[in-house]
């Protein structure tokens, strides 16, 4: 059971909506989000595109555009290395499409992810070097390549690294009491651009690799005393806002403006292809939000460099006539289609693992950290999987599958667990492996499986505490407060995701009155309630409806969830707990407010 607590941030609320002219209730929810100053209360609510950074505060930048113009100048033939998902695939064409608006000789190529793996590679260093290419530019990656680097290095080839990874790093002890000292190892690149450079001053970090490339492309056109074209500009920042999203960036500071701005422009930019994914997949565009982006959208780009090879993905952000795009896109949601039904058998496996483990419930703490071995496993949907099962089980999870030249792995992780981190002290385990606090990737010898699953048990400080969900609770309001105007004011908040999430209102003891499960599926429910004054109301609830089933078992008795479902009560109020967030649907033109429960207890 999830542990519940409301947040209590304080702040003089009532001043603040005078200022702002907001509701004291949109005020606590600013101030929940860490956000304090008046600035940067201002810039969350009303920032817009001309106050993104500048992109010359990134380090590396005044030499990559510099290298970059010179290389335009003498028409050097040019390579962009990203990777296969929407994250690289976006940021090469972002590069690619800025560089050849300014005359610049230059290709794309993204690794095969089962031949060549995430990322650049010594093989692609060779074959770029056969086919004269002069300058290697990557995208979303290269910042752990020091080996494919140095090597491009020894064939006269010029390198700029563009990535928003971590710095890879060694760590040494130092005296009893300080911290470790570490040192990192940054690739010999003639050009690096990572906000995760030590001393960079860029001040916000929390960039994808889209935004690394624009803000190349920015700075390139001002280095050569130009203006970005207003369209192309357009495309460049809204490719970049999908990749933001899709690679679940933090949707705070610029990211948020970026954003904002991506979904406003989606729907009319120049590029065809995303035009086309939208009208496939008959998302209404006048209504894109975060989740088109990145639950339907995004998964369709994705799915190419799982299944097939991101190539496709490339082709359909390159195209020009709408029909081809149209094909394209069409194609790649039905490979997506196929991507889900094999991620249900991967998830479905992947639970029977976690529940023999589990099956003595005192050996569950020898399992802090998941390591599953699926071997007959499509490598490519370890990740998908791995998070899965940490939102199903909280604790970190690794998925394993068997690759061509021995084993991969991605992870996911929780809140309390820096993945890379960990893996940085077992790192003689792995053959290659990079990430962040919260995934990471690795290939490795398969008979290191088992001492992986002891080292990264033995060395994690995690505790039952950690595996318990928190639900932070923004407000205990009344479902009576609830009002059609309060709820469009919410849509300031919007875009809603990582650090800016949807606020979650609660009541307690609400008495449900009749019930009904809705749809061919069963998948949805609707409730009438009455709170402790007798005012009526109906919530919906989505998702796990068997979960909520199980819950009214547990805590009513037969008869009385059997009266729920036939229309009454009964003599004895079944009361509970709710968690829930408003909203307004239109139904045949009608506007009416809608009231979804999201938890319980």
């Amino acid at each position: 059971m999830a542990k519940w607590f409301i947040s209590a941030k304080k702040a003089d609320f009532d001043d603040i909506g005078r200022k702002f002219n907001i509701s004291p209730i949109l005020a606590r929810l600013i101030r929940n989000r860490d956000i304090i100053d008046e600035e940067d209360i201002r810039k969350y609510l009303h920032g817009t595109i001309e106050e993104m950074y500048d992109p010359f505060l990134l380090k590396g930048m005044a030499d990559a555009v510099i290298i970059l113009a010179d290389k335009i100048q003498k028409s050097a033939p040019m390579r962009i290395i990203g990777d296969y998902d929407v994250d690289g695939i976006c940021s090469a064409f972002i590069l690619l499409k800025g560089l050849n608006s300014l005359g610049g000789k230059a290709d794309t190529v993204l690794p095969h992810r089962i031949k060549d793996g995430y990322g650049l590679n010594e093989n692609l260093i060779i074959e770029a070097h056969e086919a004269g290419i002069d300058t290697i530019i990557t995208c979303d990656n290269g910042i752990a390549a020091t080996r494919p680097v140095k090597l491009a290095k020894e064939m006269n080839m010029t390198v700029i690294v563009t990535d928003h990874h971590e710095v890879p790093y060694e760590e040494e002890c130092t005296l009893p009491g300080q911290e470790n000292q570490r040192f990192y190892q940054l690739p010999p690149a003639d050009a690096i651009v990572d906000p995760w450079q030590p001393d960079c001053p860029y001040p916000f970090k929390q960039i994808c690799g889209g935004m690394a490339a624009l803000k190349v492309i920015e700075a390139l056109y001002i280095q050569l005393s130009l203006s970005i074209p207003d369209k192309l500009h357009e495309e460049l920042r809204c490719l970049a806002a999908a990749a933001t999203i899709c690679d679940v960036m933090e949707l705070s500071d610029e990211n948020r403006i970026l954003t904002k701005y991506g979904l406003k422009h989606l729907r009319e930019c120049e590029n065809l292809g995303i035009r086309a994914l939208i009208e496939v997949n008959g998302i209404d565009a006048a209504k894109l939000s975060p989740y088109h982006i990145g639950f339907i959208i995004g998964p369709c780009l994705n799915a190419t460099g799982r299944l097939d090879t991101a190539e496709r993905a490339i082709a359909l952000l390159k195209a020009t006539d709408y029909r081809e795009a149209i094909d394209i896109a069409g194609g790649l949601k039905s490979l997506n289609e196929n991507r889900k039904e094999m991620t249900a058998k991967g998830v479905e496996a992947a639970i029977a693992i976690v529940e023999e483990l589990f099956h003595d419930k005192d050996k569950e703490m020898f399992h802090a950290v998941l390591v599953l071995y699926l071997p007959d496993c499509h490598e490519s949907l370890a990740g998908i999987i791995a998070g899965r099962i940490k939102e199903r089980y909280h604790r970190p999870v690794f998925v394993l599958t068997d690759g061509d030249d021995g084993v991969k792995g991605s992870g996911r992780s929780i809140e309390t667990y820096h993945m890379y981190d960990e893996m940085c002290k077992c790192k003689d385990l792995f053959t290659k492996f990079g990430g962040h606090k919260q995934a990471a990737g690795f290939s490795m010898p398969p008979e290191n499986i088992e001492k992986l699953r002891q080292a990264l048990n033995e060395n994690a400080a995690l505790t039952e505490g950690d595996f318990i969900p928190k639900i932070s609770i923004d407000i205990a309001m009344p479902l009576s407060y609830i009002s059609p105007q309060l709820i469009r004011e919410f849509d300031l908040l919007e875009p809603f995701g990582i650090a800016n999430p949807k606020p979650v209102f609660a009541q307690k003891d609400l008495i449900l009155l009749n019930g009904r499960v809705m749809g061919k599926t069963g998948r949805a429910a609707k409730y009438k309630v009455s709170d402790c004054d007798g005012r009526k109301f109906e919530i919906l609830h989505f998702g796990d409806i068997d979960a909520f089933d199980k819950f009214l078992s547990d805590k009513f008795s037969p008869a009385q969830k059997e009266l729920l479902y036939k229309g009454s009560c009964g003599t004895e109020p079944m009361k509970i707990n709710i968690t829930y967030y408003p909203d307004m649907v239109t139904y045949k033109g009608k506007e009416d407010i809608r009231i979804v429960m999201q938890n319980y207890c």
